[in-house]
């Protein structure tokens, strides 16, 4: 298998804002460049959130920002983050959905706060990213009644075949995470090999969710080499099919610039 010495990586979801990184910001940009990583796009989860995601992005050229309300953050409302959509490097709407394991927002103001994203996603013609958990029919029926926006992205993949079949015949990405290589997650790994090169991403999540052989520790995104590998392990392509092709998918999902 290919070295990751070589390749390039993008991180298309973390979080470089949260306080739980000992290594701060800095040391975390610099560790993925480091390790490959030349793009990361840091996520917005409610209004304070994105406001720090968007003072990142503009500190650094090679990562961008999401302005989004998280389903755990639904209770305070779309409109909070709306104004922040046009801010300079916003590249996505989200993270938004549906989380039915902890239900920290009840279940109508999730609902009603991820149709409004989509639609905002629609009206600034920007990708959406989607966080589901425990929800995918009724995520699906929303996506089904507004309407799939230019480039959706599920993020966190936590399915199995059939829902990324569901995702792939509504024309989305899909996201791996260091999930893909915890032991027990043999129906993402499933999903995986059912998943074509030009529909994947990687991602970390950072901090949370870290690969094997880190995990337990604050995630980062110099580890998205890690969750390649997993990939590759899983599906039987090459380390560098799988750097290649998620790189230029995160370049097409989000309408990054190229170097």
């Amino acid at each position: 298998m290919s070295s990751t010495d070589t390749l390039r990586f993008t991180d298309n979801h973390c979080h470089l804002y949260d306080p739980r990184v000992p290594e701060g910001t800095d040391g975390l940009v610099q560790a993925a460049r480091a390790a490959g990583v030349h793009r990361m796009i840091t996520v917005g989860c409610d209004r304070t959130t994105s406001e720090q995601a968007i003072d990142i992005a503009g500190r650094y050229d090679d990562v961008w920002a999401t302005v989004g309300l998280h389903p755990h953050e639904a209770r305070h409302g779309v409109s909070t983050i709306v104004d922040l959509i046009t801010m300079p490097k916003v590249v996505a709407i989200g993270e938004c959905g549906l989380d039915y394991f902890y239900d920290h927002s009840a279940r109508d103001e999730q609902k009603q706060a991820f149709a409004e994203q989509v639609r905002l996603a629609h009206d600034y013609a920007l990708p959406l990213v989607i966080h589901t958990r425990d929800a995918w029919d009724e995520t699906f029926e929303i996506l089904d009644r507004e309407g799939m926006p230019v480039s959706t992205i599920f993020h966190c993949f936590t399915g199995g075949p059939d829902e990324v079949a569901a995702c792939l015949e509504r024309g989305a990405f899909v996201s791996f995470s260091g999930i893909v290589t915890f032991k027990n997650a043999e129906p993402v790994r499933e999903a995986a090999r059912h998943c074509p090169l030009d529909r994947m991403l990687i991602e970390t999540d950072a901090p949370y969710l870290a690969p094997i052989p880190n995990r337990g520790r604050p995630n980062q995104p110099s580890w998205v080499t890690h969750v390649a590998v997993g990939i590759a392990e899983a599906t039987g392509h090459s380390l560098q099919a799988i750097a290649e092709a998620t790189d230029r998918n995160a370049v097409i999902a989000f309408r990054l610039p190229l170097p």
